[in-house]
């Protein structure tokens, strides 16, 4: 099987000759930059940097899939929020952040702008997709990532507000959901008719580490679900943290795949979701994959598939710091598996 046959076999309940491993958030290290000479900023910016960056992915550490973007940013700034720089270790570039204060307030009415796919970086991130498309064909997944409705709601006004709103003025969240998800849904659209395979979701401000559980089966769900019921292709579902309080929901949304990090009761999400609920997991980003040796790193992944983790993964996105050996670890357990 190619890598492409391989993902997508687990996903349509078939046997694989193998388990995948691959990334559902950004694994863009400075040691692949270095390797394929390709480096932040233009690879937040650049479509043919982004390409590149994204194909270290396969071609230096074996994945089973390349993803972009990189940054938890275009929409946010597709919709008028200011992004700043990132800065990473030892000076180096990091990945970009939202700048205060943001666009809206609690009280305003946010409209969903109508040229919203050619404001920003999107249509480099478009072009990029294209490219890779054009250099993997169906030999590697692509997988397009987007950012969930809650997180981008968070941006419009800014996440402090938004929790508080959550307690206190619940009835004004649903308009920044509305175009939230309408944002991420155009997004996911077009990233489809450039080449993505899969769309992955991040919606970090939706963890119940963050928010109480009831506000996401209570608000969040209809959204996400809505949002995944438009798209076409496999979807994975990403959050943040221990999601146990919340994983039956999330296995409600129509997400194909839930991204789960080792604080996760796999077995949990397994007993929720059901059968047809594709798990991916395996090393913790922080504590394990950036900070732990290798071998550290092939024992939580064990740990991982013992739980009942069906596609081997990251847990998060990867610290651009992490080292590629530690990355090569966990394709070295996928293939015996």
């Amino acid at each position: 099987m190619n890598a492409k046959e391989r993902v997508m076999a687990v996903i349509n309940h078939q046997k694989p000759d193998r388990m995948p491993c691959l990334g559902a958030n950004s694994t863009v290290t400075y040691e692949q930059m270095e390797k394929v000479q390709a480096f932040w900023p233009e690879g937040h910016e650049n479509a043919e940097t982004m390409a590149k960056q994204a194909m270290a992915a396969y071609t230096v550490l074996g994945f089973d899939a390349v993803r972009v973007p990189f940054s938890q940013t275009l929409e946010a700034e597709a919709f008028g929020c200011k992004i700043k720089p990132g800065r990473g270790v030892d000076g180096n570039e990091g990945i970009p952040g939202i700048e205060h204060p943001p666009p809206y307030t609690l009280d305003d009415v946010p409209v969903f702008p109508d040229d919203f796919l050619s404001r920003g970086k999107i249509s480099e991130l478009l072009k990029a997709v294209r490219i890779l498309k054009g250099e993997l064909g169906d030999e590697v997944p692509i997988i397009g990532g987007i950012i969930g409705p809650f997180t981008i709601a968070g941006s419009l006004i800014d996440t402090v507000p938004l929790l508080k709103a959550t307690f206190k003025t619940p009835e004004k969240i649903p308009p920044f959901l509305d175009v939230a998800e309408q944002a991420g849904t155009a997004l996911a659209k077009a990233l489809i008719e450039a080449g993505a395979d899969i769309i992955s979701c991040e919606d970090m401000t939706a963890s119940p580490e963050l928010i109480a559980p009831k506000t996401y089966g209570d608000v969040e769900l209809k959204y996400q679900k809505k949002q995944f019921d438009a798209i076409s292709v496999p979807k994975i579902l990403h959050i943040c943290g221990k999601v146990d309080r919340i994983v039956q929901w999330m296995g409600q949304t129509g997400a194909d795949i839930l991204s789960l990090e080792p604080k996760a009761d796999a077995g949990l999400a397994r007993k929720k979701c059901g059968p047809d609920t594709i798990l991916l997991g395996g090393a913790d980003t922080a504590q394990t994959l950036f900070l732990k040796d290798a071998e550290t790193v092939k024992r939580a992944c064990e740990k991982s598939i013992a739980d009942g983790i069906q596609i081997l993964a990251p847990g998060c996105a990867v610290a651009p710091g992490t080292s590629t050996e530690n990355l090569l670890a966990m394709v070295e357990v996928a293939k015996v598996h």
